[in-house]
């Protein structure tokens, strides 16, 4: 196949024209990213100014259809990342009737978003609103935690909060369901002392009730472990059927993982460990596994030797 052969003017020509192709793409992507252009994101609603006295159920969903007018460079970057936007909404209003219209609200609203991102629309336009009794009620508070520690390192008592309840104000059917609420996790890598942190009391989703106080401090004892070996008794169960029944061996040994500073305070009263008849009279099994059913809350067991016993059993 002949390739056709361009002389020094024609690959001149060509040369001038990619490049001006190459100025105009350039020039069209500036004037391109620099105009405004009109993107719908989804908001999530955050109740702010409620009035005092009243509750009340959203009759509607908890999210929102945001329109904000924003360059194209900008749209580019909200849908290489996008993200679930949260806007405050203020029910001041609510006192004198039971819904907000949000296109009253776009100067409040527009005050939550960077100077280059305005928004022009939310959809739906209107919020209506039940209202229903209020009361209080307090909940104590739990601290769920994603931690790691040092190695030989763990948690060595109960954590603590302050406060250790929160008042939770809202309608009446909602909070008489709430038994406690939860706080932010707690995070962690590598810990090998105590953790002190404050976090934010966890609404999940509840965007009807108010909770005070919204924060809590919170104190969780790390230290050192090491591990204890302690000789238990073992206890049959369910062998009042039989004149007598024998073990062997009458106890065992159980590892745990114990706290330093606590190293002498656990003892075999601590712990509880059982062999059920039952699993012989039921399943026919030749040798009886070990249950332990009691042992001390931050004391992690390793293993249990031996963790079948033989025995023998008079009618």
């Amino acid at each position: 196949m002949k390739y056709r052969r361009f002389n020094k003017i024609q690959r001149r020509k060509i040369s001038i024209f990619l490049r001006c192709l190459m100025i105009s793409l350039v020039a069209w992507m500036l004037i391109a990213i620099s105009n405004k252009y009109t993107f719908v994101v989804k908001s999530s609603i955050e109740y702010v100014n409620i009035p005092e006295k009243k509750a009340f159920h959203p009759l509607q969903a908890d999210t929102v259809q945001v329109s904000l007018k924003m360059t194209g460079w900008n749209v580019l970057l909200s849908k290489m990342k996008p993200t679930v936007s949260k806007i405050q909404v203020d029910l001041s209003t609510l006192a004198s009737r039971n819904f907000i219209v949000f296109s009253s609200q776009l100067g409040f609203i527009n005050r939550q978003f960077p100077a280059d991102k305005q928004v022009v629309r939310v959809s739906p336009d209107t919020l209506y609103f039940d209202f229903s009794s209020q009361t209080q009620r307090k909940v104590e508070i739990r601290v769920p935690t994603n931690i790691s520690f040092k190695k030989q390192y763990g948690i060595i008592g109960q954590t603590q909060t302050n406060p250790q309840h929160v008042t939770v104000t809202g309608p009446s059917e909602d909070v008489q369901y709430i038994d406690y609420l939860e706080t932010d996790t707690v995070y962690g890598t590598d810990v090998h002392t105590d953790i002190r942190t404050v976090v934010n009391i966890n609404r999940k989703q509840r965007t009807n009730i108010t909770i005070h106080p919204a924060v809590a401090e919170v104190t969780i004892p790390v230290g050192e472990l090491t591990e204890k070996q302690i000789e238990v008794p073992l206890h049959v169960r369910h062998s009042s059927p039989y004149t007598s029944v024998r073990i062997i061996p009458s106890k065992v040994t159980i590892t745990a993982l114990v706290s330093l500073k606590d190293y002498g305070k656990w003892t075999a009263r601590d712990f509880e460990a059982v062999v059920d008849l039952d699993n012989w009279t039921k399943n026919q099994v030749k040798s009886l596994p070990v249950q332990l059913i009691k042992a001390p809350e931050f004391c992690e067991v390793v293993r249990i030797e031996p963790q079948n016993i033989d025995f023998f059993v008079r009618k």
